[in-house]
Formats: C-alpha cells, sequence, structure tokens
C-alpha cells in the first residue's frame, strides 16, 4: 500500500505543488489545511484515482474522510478494491 502514497504523492506534487517547500507533507496531512489541492483540484485527483487504480469515486465518496490526505485515499481505495 505504501506504493499508492508514493503515486498519489508524486501526481499532487507534480500537478499542484510550486516550489520544493510546498512539496514535504506528511501522510496525514490535510490537502485542503496545507492548501495542497483545491476545489478543482480535487476533481483531477478524483478522474486520476479512477483512471490509475481502476476504481469509481462515487458522489457520496467525494467527502474529506476519503480524499483529503495521503492516509485517507490509500484507506478508500483499500476498501473500494474490497467491494
Amino acid at each position: 500500500m505504501a506504493d499508492i502514497k508514493a503515486q498519489v504523492r508524486t501526481f499532487i506534487q507534480d500537478n499542484f505543488i510550486m516550489g520544493a517547500k510546498a512539496a514535504e507533507f506528511a501522510d496525514g496531512d490535510s490537502f485542503m489545511d496545507h492548501h495542497l489541492v483545491d476545489s478543482t483540484g480535487f476533481l483531477e485527483l478524483i478522474t486520476y484515482l479512477e483512471e490509475s487504480f481502476g476504481i469509481t469515486v462515487d458522489d457520496e465518496d467525494m467527502v474529506p474522510e476519503n480524499l483529503d490526505s495521503l492516509n485517507a485515499i490509500e484507506a478508500f481505495l483499500a476498501s473500494k478494491r474490497a467491494v
């Protein structure tokens, strides 16, 4: 599962973060609280997750508990794959 975090971290760094200072964030850091991803960015992140991991993110899945940190995304993907 650490591979999932690494892949998503790379996507966020490559697509949303400007400058080296902001590139450091912990697995549990909130993307919103740390201003890493904005509302449009979350739509891009959802598209990335669906295409990269073969899942569907339903409307009811679009909550911070599922998508607002690397830890949350890892747990969310694990739950979607278990279905």
